[in-house]
């Protein structure tokens, strides 16, 4: 919980898919940004957007989710006046479509998005103004990275992105990611820069390890809400 300057943010976890959601705003404008909404939890996000007074002015998706489904559409209909942001890579529709140094503002803050493609085209990272915070998505987790087996994945792209900008931030700049399975909450570019066992490893290293991780794929991927959000591009819509 943190209210430094005039900034209100809480990270919220949806146990099911072991996934963060973020809720940032300004305490004097009310306005705020959601990054990451989960279906299951909108519910819940929304009552504590309505407890705390604040105006939810955009609801962010990282990327495309293949292991649980965007709460942004619903959130939409509960709290009107909300929009939908992604990037524009995603191929899907939304009402903000993003790109490289394309900034979110809410009150006297902003989140500054970078590409970070790797595990889908379409990953993003989203940078508080301050360079403080950022909010890889699944691009780069705690000691970990997320898969690049399937859903437009590449390990080479995915190392360069987290080599050349995430790891280029401030070393104090906290990471905060879409989902973490061993209960840790938050890291720092330092501590994944130095610490990380797959992308401290060299570019050759890092391709062999992904490409050798055989895991299963997510259970959502053959559902038809997954085939809706994040297949075939005139079905898509966060």
């Amino acid at each position: 919980m943190d209210q430094r300057e005039g900034l209100i943010f809480r990270q919220l976890f949806e146990s099911k898919s072991s996934t963060y959601t973020y809720l940032l705003a300004d305490t004097n404008t009310r306005q705020a940004v959601l990054v990451d909404p989960v279906l299951d939890t909108v519910e819940r996000d929304a009552k504590l957007i309505q407890d705390l007074d604040l105006e939810l002015i955009i609801a962010v998706n990282t990327h495309c989710h293949a292991d649980h489904i965007t709460g942004t559409g619903l959130l939409k209909k509960k709290l009107p006046g909300c929009r939908s942001a992604i990037s524009k890579d995603s191929g899907a529709i939304a009402d903000i479509h993003l790109q490289e140094g394309d900034t979110l503002t809410f009150g006297k803050y902003s989140l500054q998005a970078l590409s970070t493609p790797g595990h889908t085209d379409g990953c993003m990272t989203f940078v508080l103004n301050d360079k403080s915070m950022a909010f890889t998505g699944d691009a780069l987790l705690i000691r970990g990275c997320g898969r690049t087996d399937f859903q437009q994945g590449c390990a080479k792209k995915l190392y360069k992105a987290v080599h050349e900008k995430i790891f280029t931030l401030p070393k104090e700049c906290l990471v905060y990611p879409a989902h973490d399975y061993t209960g840790q909450t938050v890291s720092t570019v330092d501590e994944e820069h130095r610490l990380n066992p797959r992308l401290t490893k060299s570019l050759e290293e890092f391709v062999k390890i992904m490409n050798n991780l055989n895991l299963p794929k997510p259970a959502q991927i053959g559902t038809s809400h997954f085939l809706q959000y994040c297949s075939l591009p005139a079905q898509l819509n966060v």
